[in-house]
C-alpha cells in the first residue's frame, strides 16, 4: 500500500503500532475530512498480517466517550468535550490494556481480551501526582511501556513532560513516589544535548526498549517531525539522538505523532500529515527506517511509498499520495470515493517518491495523462523528475474544461521522483487578475508507452 497506507477515506492521525502475535495493529485517534477540531470521540483499530502488510482489517471504534448509532458510551462520566487522543495499547498477562487521553479528564484505562478489543472501562488514572506537574489531570498522550521484568511505566504530557510507573497489579494506579518531571526538557539546556529549541518536548510520547536501550519518540518544539532520545534506563535520564521525519521540509506542517515497528525484520516509523488545508484531518502514513548498530535511527524523508519498494508509472496514480505539496496547494475530500489536490496557483509544486520507470530502451518517448477539473484559466503543468528544479521531461497544458489532459514526454529509466510545477503566462495589467488565483484540481495521472 501507498502512503496513506490506510483507506483512503480514513483519518487516523496518532498511530501506535504494536505487534502481537503475527499480527501488525495500529492504534490511533480519529478524524474527520474538513473538521475544524483535532479528533472526535472514537479510537481506530486496524490490523494486517505480518506477511502481507497491504492487507489492512479496519477492527471499528473499539472506545468510544460518547453513545452513537451502534455503541454505548464505554465511559461511567460526561463532560461536555470528551474527545479522545492518542491511545496507545501495551499486553499484560494475556490481556490487552488501552491507555488514552480524555479532554477535560484525567483519561482512562480499558481492557480487552484481544488486541483488536473492543475495550472495556478498567478505571480512570488514580494518582496524587500534583495538577501542576501533570497539567490539570493531562495524562496527554501517554506512552506505555511494559518492561522485561513486568513492571509498567507511562509517558505523558503536553509543552512539558513527565513519566511515572504504574502498578502492574491493576495497570492504572500511578505509584505514590514515582512521577519524574522533564523526562524531557522543554527548555533549553546544556545536560542531553537539549541545547536547541527544536529539541525540546512539545508533546506526543511513544516508548520503545530495543536491544536493551530505551528510545523515547516524541514531537519537538519544531511540532512537525518526530524526534528521539534513548537512555539505559526506563526512568532516564535522556539524551537527544536526533529527528526520524519532518513533514514540514516538503509539505504543510502541523503536528505529528507516531512510533517505530519492526516488522519482519524491516524497522518502520509510523506518523502523519494534513490534508484539507488545516492542520486537522490528519492521514496515517510510513516509511522504512534503519536503526543503525550505535543506536542511532538516520533521519528519512516522507515519501509516498509506505510499504511499497516503488510505485507503477504505468499504473493510474491517485493525485492525494503527493508526499510533496508547496504553494497553498492541498488535498481535500470531495466524496467518499474521490480526493483531489484542489487551490492549485502559480508556482505550485506537488511531488511524488519514487517511481520504477523500468530499463526499456526501446523508444524515445511516452505518453503522459491527467484527469482534472479547469477553473476557467489556462496554465502549464511542468512534468520533472528528481526535484522541483531537476530535468523537465514534459509540459501539459491544462485549459478551462474539466477532463483529460495529453502530452509526449522524453522516456525516463530507472527510479525518479516525479514533479509537478505549476506556471501561468498572464502578463500586464491581466497578470493581476490571476495573481493567487485557483488554476485546476488534479485527481490522477498516469505514463504510458
Amino acid at each position: 500500500m501507498a502512503n496513506p497506507y490506510l483507506p483512503n477515506w480514513e483519518y487516523i492521525p496518532d498511530g501506535e503500532p504494536r505487534v502481537f502475535g503475527d499480527r501488525v495493529y495500529v492504534y490511533g485517534s480519529h478524524d474527520s475530512a474538513g473538521s475544524d477540531q483535532f479528533c472526535d470521540f472514537v479510537l481506530k483499530c486496524f490490523s494486517a498480517p505480518l506477511d502481507n502488510l497491504n492487507d489492512w482489517t479496519c477492527h471499528g471504534d473499539i472506545f468510544h466517550t460518547r453513545a452513537d448509532r451502534d455503541h454505548d458510551c464505554d465511559i461511567d462520566w460526561n463532560t461536555e468535550n470528551t474527545r479522545l487522543f492518542a491511545p496507545d495499547v501495551v499486553e499484560k498477562d494475556g490481556k490487552y490494556y488501552l491507555y488514552a487521553y480524555i479532554v477535560n479528564g484525567r483519561g482512562c484505562v480499558a481492557v480487552s481480551d484481544r488486541p483488536e478489543g473492543p475495550f472495556t472501562l478498567l478505571d480512570k488514572y488514580q494518582y496524587t501526582i500534583s495538577d501542576e506537574i501533570c497539567c490539570n489531570g493531562w495524562f496527554i498522550d501517554p506512552g506505555v511501556l511494559v518492561d522485561d521484568d513486568g513492571r509498567t511505566y507511562i509517558y505523558c504530557g503536553y509543552e512539558r513532560s513527565f513519566m511515572a510507573e504504574i502498578n502492574s497489579e491493576n495497570m492504572y494506579e500511578v505509584l505514590d513516589g514515582s512521577c519524574i518531571e522533564h523526562i524531557i526538557p522543554c527548555e533549553i539546556t546544556e545536560e542531553g544535548g537539549f541545547d536547541e529549541k527544536e529539541k525540546l518536548f512539545f508533546e506526543a510520547c511513544s516508548m520503545r526498549k530495543v536491544n536493551g536501550v530505551y528510545y523515547l519518540i516524541y514531537s519537538p518544539k519544531r511540532g512537525s517531525r518526530l524526534a528521539y532520545a534513548t537512555s539505559d534506563k526506563p526512568t532516564g535520564p535522556f539524551v537527544y539522538r536526533g529527528y526520524i521525519v519532518d513533514n514540514g521540509v516538503d509539505y504543510p506542517g502541523g503536528n505529528n505523532h507516531g512510533s517505530i515497528a519492526c516488522l519482519n525484520g524491516q524497522w518502520y516509523i509510523f506518523y502523519h500529515r494534513m490534508t484539507n488545508g488545516t492542520i486537522m484531518s490528519r492521514r496515517g502514513c510510513v516509511e522504512k527506517i534503519e536503526m543503525l548498530p550505535d543506536g542511532t535511527i538516520p533521519p528519512v524523508e516522507m515519501t509516498s511509498l509506505g510499504f511499497e519498494e516503488s510505485l507503477s508509472p504505468y499504473q493510474i496514480t491517485p493525485a492525494d499520495i503527493a508526499c510533496v505539496l508547496k504553494g497553498p496547494a492541498y488535498i481535500t475530500e470531495k466524496n467518499i470515493f474521490e480526493r483531489v489536490i484542489t487551490n492549485i496557483t502559480d508556482g505550485c509544486v506537488i511531488g511524488y517518491k519514487y517511481f520504477d520507470f523500468g530499463m526499456d530502451y526501446s523508444s524515445k518517448t511516452m505518453d503522459f495523462s491527467a484527469k482534472v477539473d479547469g477553473f476557467g484559466t489556462d496554465c502549464k503543468m511542468h512534468i520533472l523528475i528528481d526535484g522541483e528544479d531537476g530535468e523537465e521531461i514534459g509540459v501539459c497544458r491544462i485549459g478551462h474544461d474539466d477532463g483529460i489532459i495529453h502530452t509526449t514526454v522524453k522516456k525516463v529509466t530507472g527510479r525518479h521522483a516525479v514533479f509537478f510545477k505549476i506556471t501561468t503566462e498572464y502578463e500586464g495589467w491581466m497578470a493581476e487578475y490571476f495573481k493567487g488565483r485557483a488554476l485546476f484540481s488534479l485527481k490522477q495521472f498516469v505514463f504510458s508507452k
